[in-house]
């Protein structure tokens, strides 16, 4: 089996959503798959327990790459900002636009401290003509709500879950994921639309009940959100596999994430690290005005950069595990490893890796030597997204 190194996420005290009040629960999907008479290994991962894996890796990675792939993602929750000064607000919180949102469009985020430092990350979203909403991982739920709600003083502004009923159990809106290049024709065969762009969605019909389409942000293929009652995640499951769509696990899924290069809050991207610092460009706006934390962000951008990037590699040599130190031929230390996964390709396994290098080594335009147990391998910075062979 082909393992991601990635660090195991740990239970955490989850008090706003009542379900997680004793550790990570299963998703919905999780629980359906529990069922079943041969089980899925379920781990917790983004703040719940999800399945681990529910084909062979490389099969799970193909569909990913190059077909379609149906998985969970009932680790995502949303949060209704309402409110008469839902937008001024909202707007002053986060690092990308809110008043320039297109209707069912949306923006990914950070979140930052007053002195910059990167507190977690969200989607925001425009739901139609006027609703503002919040879409953030459980993992980060608690303690982003917790900061936001400091900064609600003298504002019309309310945070009102829309995923959780008022017992706290999971009776709301939860998504199921599909992702890879033949993604739209899984959609079609269910009569729902394809977006065309990502960060759009659409609302949608299916099987006589009310489902969110949504196309999240993806390098390599596109990927999609469907958001439905908690109730239909059985029927909906059963159709997308029905139409061709391969089940998949965390692990590939995190696997294919590495791969594209994107970074993961609390993995890739820490509390002490600045936006710049993380090479995320699209999650900030320099034209929106003024949020929190802003300043610093200014300030690196008039003055000059950082001294660290996190940066995409491709990995030759065995797998490492996360933390690992990276360095130049001369020994002189380069950055470190936050995570790492091998993608087991038909046309030969590849390993990819997220690092934080330090902008003097990356000068050097020199491959990096990291330690994987006793043995060596080399790594090369990504100047984009890989190309991936099927054969």
């Amino acid at each position: 089996m082909t393992e991601t190194a990635i660090p195991q996420a740990t239970p955490a005290n989850h008090s706003t959503e009542k379900e997680l009040s004793a550790g990570p629960r299963a998703t919905p999907l999780a629980s359906l798959l529990n069922q079943s008479a041969e089980p899925a290994e379920l781990f917790a991962y983004r703040g719940v327990l999800t399945p681990r894996k529910l084909d062979a890796p490389a099969r799970e990675t193909a569909a990913l790459a190059f077909g379609a792939a149906a998985h969970d993602l009932g680790w995502l929750r949303r949060v209704a900002v309402r409110g008469e000064d839902r937008a001024r607000w909202l707007s002053g919180m986060v690092t990308n636009t809110v008043n320039d949102l297109p209707v069912n469009g949306g923006a990914w985020n950070l979140v930052l401290n007053a002195q910059g430092r990167i507190q977690g990350d969200l989607h925001v979203w425009r739901d139609g003509e006027e609703t503002l909403a919040l879409e953030i991982a459980v993992d980060q739920y608690d303690r982003l709500l917790v900061h936001l709600d400091r900064f609600i003083i003298m504002d019309d502004v309310e945070l009102a879950p829309v995923s959780l009923c008022a017992d706290g159990l999971l009776n709301g809106e939860t998504p199921l994921g599909l992702a890879g290049p033949l993604a739209a024709g899984v959609l079609a065969r269910l009569g729902l639309p394809a977006l065309a762009e990502p960060l759009t969605s659409a609302r949608a019909n299916w099987n006589g009940q009310p489902v969110q389409v949504v196309r999240g942000y993806g390098v390599l293929v596109p990927h999609y959100e469907l958001w439905v009652k908690a109730v239909q995640i059985s029927a909906l499951w059963q159709a997308l596999t029905e139409a061709c769509a391969c089940p998949v696990g965390a692990d590939a899924l995190e696997a294919f994430r590495i791969a594209e290069g994107i970074p993961a809050y609390g993995i890739d991207i820490a509390e002490k690290d600045l936006a710049q610092e993380t090479s995320q460009m699209r999650a900030l706006s320099f034209t929106k005005g003024c949020y929190l934390g802003q300043e610093i962000v200014e300030r690196i951008r008039s003055r000059g950069s950082v001294h660290r990037h996190l940066r995409p590699l491709e990995l030759f040599g065995p797998l490492p595990a996360a933390g690992a130190e990276l360095t130049l031929d001369n020994g002189a230390a380069a950055g470190q490893i936050t995570s790492a996964a091998e993608l087991p390709l038909a046309s030969g396994s590849r390993c990819f890796a997220l690092a934080m290098l330090r902008g003097e080594a990356e000068l050097r335009n020199q491959p990096f030597t990291y330690i994987a147990g006793t043995a060596t391998g080399k790594a090369n910075i990504l100047a984009g997204p890989p190309r991936l062979e099927a054969i």
